[in-house]
């Protein structure tokens, strides 16, 4: 069940499913691109995409939804795991950064981040959200400060660096891939 607070924003939890659902749609087209190597441009721009959207999401649940809970249960094993399972994405993702289809492993890699995250939202989706609505969080006033930290973000990460720094990636290209060993 949906719910809206009166001027129509979501409310905490219909705000991370929502990514949820986007990632998800995300790597089920991934899927369909697999071994098909004229599809390398789109295979690139969609992990682009996937791994500019985890990173987002993963911020707001780390700063704001997170802390908010485990202040507010008394499960701190649960959410240490999603914290670790943050941090197998997190090096999933930098793996992705410094690769380009027709790598090695670069499908499988993509695969397994995204079984990882489906285990991850599953387990959060149950779990995490039963506890927040248990816990009596108020997930309007919640709701409003992720989709206002969002807010920030995405300008922040879209907003070209300050100064320059000459490992990152420039105008959008991607990282070179490592040289092998």
């Amino acid at each position: 069940m949906k719910r809206k607070q009166k001027d129509g924003a979501a409310d905490a939890l219909e705000l991370l499913r929502a990514d949820h659902e986007k990632v998800k749609t995300m790597f089920r087209e991934f899927d369909t691109l697999k071994g098909k190597d004229d599809e390398d441009r789109r295979k690139t721009e969609l992990v682009d995409e996937i791994c500019y959207e985890l990173t987002l999401h993963a911020m707001l649940e780390e700063e704001i939804f997170y802390p908010v809970l485990r202040s507010a249960i008394d499960d701190d094993e649960l959410l240490d795991e999603a914290d670790i399972e943050h941090a197998g994405a997190r090096e999933l993702i930098g793996q992705l950064e410094v690769m380009m289809p027709g790598d090695d492993h670069f499908d499988a890699t993509v695969t397994v981040l995204g079984e990882e995250v489906g285990h991850h939202i599953d387990k959060e989706e149950s779990e995490l959200f039963d506890a927040a609505r248990n816990a009596g969080i108020d997930l309007d006033d919640l709701g409003e400060q992720l989709a206002a930290r969002k807010e920030e973000l995405e300008e922040d990460l879209s907003s070209p660096p300050s100064t320059i720094d000459a490992m990152a990636p420039h105008e959008g290209a991607r990282r070179q891939p490592r040289a092998p060993n």
